[in-house]
């Protein structure tokens, strides 16, 4: 299937909205590691994820993530 619009695209949104959904999963993956937050914006033109973490000491750290889809002709070359 063609995606008639990338800003954001239906796929995006769905990439972002599955990274969401498996928040517990990967905290159960970040050693010494919890996620105190997760904020996904799909409103963007590329959905955005800002993953705020807290580690053993208490510090905060945030983890960006970008979901881009490129244009489906230039994945076949």
């Amino acid at each position: 299937m063609q995606t008639e619009r990338y800003n954001p695209s239906h796929l995006e949104i769905q990439v972002a909205n599955a990274i969401e959904s498996l928040k517990g999963q990967i905290e159960e993956q970040l050693e010494q590691n919890k996620i105190i937050e997760l904020k996904n914006n799909t409103d963007l033109d590329n959905p955005q994820l800002n993953i705020y973490l807290q580690d053993k000491d208490g510090d905060q750290h945030e983890i960006v993530i970008k979901v881009i889809q490129r244009i489906d002709n230039l994945q076949n070359e």
